[in-house]
């Protein structure tokens, strides 16, 4: 095994956490124990995948790889025998995680609270499982089993039993530290009950690491999972200044500091694990998305469960927050647009393990000392003892009744149909959505239209569905198709501004300008009074070729939210259409100071800097993203003509090789079409053949 740079790795998963409110906190002096960590390490934002589900997302933390091939789709799934629901369980995952793989590699690995991890696997270590506070009782003195599979080993049942904490003994000091006004709230009011409820569970998962450590002998690696930062900002970030319109002044009184002190709790339970275990630990924290706070905060008070269901996501950021430190990671190194897919890589290569092939992600190099070690093919063709349950395993039925009431608490599922069946159709459906909103956020939109189109034929009244489908065909270049969509969709919805849109766009690649351009119109008049649309409508204007109209709404856009990336992305898309290459540029450098995650601003400002004259530093921008998208066809065509320009016969041979295995995978009509200054305007300028 190539040598490790780590001795002993924790990672630490905080659900939601963000940098925006972190930052506040450092600013104010607050949380020490986060701020020494980044101030002797790195820190980055860290870039989330679609949809921005937890289960989704924390196996691919686990995995380094999209749900599509890990197979966690949703929070829940049906029971084996077909009696009704169940949380999703460690025996629908289709590939082994990283506890697997280093019980594979003789490492001894404890987990604590994961996502999808019931059953406990067999793993040299030890595993706690995200049912670990199922079925509390409700007096204190009544006895609270574990459910059977919580803990492996079962010697260590007692203890982690004993270490759960009961919201009905919640310790009054430390509510009175979160909530210092509760003895005017009173202690039955159903938010305090909330919040004893969310971090009593916060409080049984420290405890459970810090048993499960005590009494497991020396390990190589451990991860803890928190979820509190997020179920409580799902009840309690409204309450947050700037006042919510829907929120009174009593209210945010009351209730305006509560996710600060959530936050200052985690960072004092974050030194509690510190000093346990050992000051030789390397530590990698992490968030799967950010968490708004400020005025882009949802109001979904007044919706329906089922709509609430569908935009309680909409409460996320997509940049959650990164901090390494320890032994082996190298301090204020700069992070090159890192994401949830780099976790597992960087954490086996820390630990002197290779990584496979079909992992999605990459190693943190630059962050950490040493080289990678070399990947293998695939860790799941590896045999070994990897501490997984047999392929055939049917787990005995197990009731996680709390744990479905609070997705539905926390408007991740709407209230279940009363009847087996409806509930077994609906998971189905939000499962199959799942997997075809996460094929479609890894350019895989042509194979998500199949998904998309059962669920829009059987659902035709549900907006995401229609949309999406008409999204996926429009990218698939089936513009007629997704005009004839969103038509259809708008016969039954005339309202939809979102629906408009995408028919004008569709109608608009299919070459029908006024068709276009009579359905944008009663859009732009609306969009003076909703300024979120601005975004959307700046890119169907941008893709109709209206650049000029298009920059003003991205200016509208930037304006609403200046730390939207997007925003800047299509600002300096539109000035490099209309030949402000300078200004182009600037944009692209401002997106990417917001996060640099952003392959398209990498891109455009390499274009930019190609027509500008700057051709090496075109080569070097683009080259990054390549590095974090290689799959961006454009991006292997402006490597071409900028090799073939500069003579480089051979990286030229290479690049244009990369663009016809890129174009072989997609459908005809999917192909990108020549953009104004794109890489074929360039070689036409410059005599040189085109890609």
């Amino acid at each position: 095994m190539p040598a490790r740079t780590a001795k002993r790795l924790l990672i630490v998963g905080w659900d939601a956490a963000d940098w925006i409110l972190i930052n506040r906190l450092f600013a104010a002096g607050k949380m020490p124990v986060l701020r020494q960590l980044v101030e002797t390490g790195s820190r980055a934002d860290l870039g989330t995948l679609e949809p921005k589900l937890s289960p989704l997302l924390w196996t691919s933390i686990a995995t380094g790889k999209t749900a599509d091939k890990h197979g966690i789709l949703n929070f829940v799934e049906p029971k084996p025998d077909g009696s009704g629901l169940r949380v999703s369980t460690s025996t629908s995952r289709k590939t082994k995680a990283l506890w697997n793989i280093l019980s594979q590699s003789g490492l001894t690995t404890h987990v604590v609270g994961w996502y999808a991890s019931h059953p406990a696997e067999p793993i040299r270590g030890g595993v706690v499982t995200n049912l670990l506070q199922e079925g509390e009782p409700g007096a204190e003195s009544q006895p609270w089993p574990l459910v059977p599979g919580t803990v492996h080993p079962a010697a260590r049942e007692s203890a982690i039993a004993e270490a759960r904490q009961r919201a009905q003994g919640f310790p009054r000091e430390t509510l009175k530290a979160l909530l210092p006004k509760v003895d005017e709230v009173g202690a039955d009011d159903e938010r305090v009950r909330m919040l004893v409820k969310l971090m009593s569970y916060a409080t049984s998962i420290e405890r459970a690491a810090l048993a499960q450590w005590k009494d497991g002998g020396a390990w190589d690696a451990a991860m803890v999972f928190f979820d509190a930062i997020d179920t409580v900002g799902h009840h309690f970030m409204q309450f947050v200044a700037p006042k919510m319109a829907h929120v009174s002044d009593r209210e945010q009184r009351l209730f305006g500091g509560v996710m600060d002190a959530v936050y200052e709790w985690h960072d004092a339970a974050l030194g509690r694990l510190l000093a346990a275990a050992g000051p030789e630990t390397t530590v990698i924290l992490l968030s799967d998305h950010g968490f708004h706070s400020d005025h882009l905060r949802p109001n979904l008070s007044e919706l329906p469960p089922e709509r609430r269901m569908e935009l309680e996501s909409s409460w996320h950021r997509p940049q959650g927050v990164l901090v390494m430190s320890g032994p082996g990671v190298k301090k204020g190194a700069t992070l090159a647009s890192p994401t949830i897919l780099d976790v597992a890589p960087t954490a086996l290569a820390l630990l002197g393990v290779g990584a496979g092939e079909d992992f999605d992600g990459r190693a943190l190099v630059e962050a950490i000392s040493g080289e990678a070690p070399a990947r293998i093919p695939s860790w799941d063709l590896v045999d070994g003892e990897a501490g997984l349950h047999p392929a055939d395993m049917r787990q005995d039925v197990f009731e996680a009744s709390d744990a479905i009431k609070q997705l539905v608490d926390l408007g991740y599922m709407a209230a279940l149909p009363a009847d087996v069946q409806g509930q077994l159709d609906l998971v189905r459906r939000e499962s199959l959505f799942n997997l075809a909103v996460a094929l479609m956020s890894r350019r895989r939109g042509h194979e998500a239209i199949p998904h998309f189109e059962r669920l829009a034929d059987e659902r035709p009244g549900e907006s995401r569905y229609a949309l999406l489908l008409a999204n996926c065909l429009l990218g698939a270049g089936r513009a007629g198709e997704a005009a004839a969509r969103m038509a259809a969709y708008l016969a039954h919805e005339p309202k939809n501004l979102e629906a408009q849109l995408l028919r004008a766009a569709a109608l608009a690649v299919a070459g029908d300008d006024a068709g276009a351009r009579a359905q944008l119109d009663p859009v732009e008049r609306a969009a003076r009074s909703r300024p979120e649309l601005a975004l959307s409508l700046g890119g169907v204007l941008g893709a109709c070729g209206r650049y000029a109209d298009a920059r003003a709404y991205f200016e509208q856009a930037k304006a609403r939210n200046q730390r939207d990336p997007a925003a800047h992305v299509g600002l300096a898309r539109m000035q490099l259409a209309l030949g402000g290459f300078e200004q182009a540029a600037e944009h692209a450098l401002d997106a990417l100071e917001i996060t640099q995650s952003l392959p398209e601003a990498h891109l455009v400002l390499g274009a930019a800097l190609a027509w500008y004259g700057d051709e090496e530093n075109a080569k070097k921008s683009i080259g990054f993203a390549v590095m974090h998208d290689p799959g961006m066809v454009d991006a292997h065509r402006w490597l071409a003509v900028l090799h073939a320009k500069a003579g480089y016969v051979a990286y030229e041979g290479d690049a244009r090789a990369e663009v016809e295995r890129l174009l072989a995978t997609v459908p005809a009509g999917a192909r990108p079409k020549d953009a104004p200054f794109g890489p074929a305007a360039f070689a036409a300028k410059h005599g040189l053949e085109p890609v």
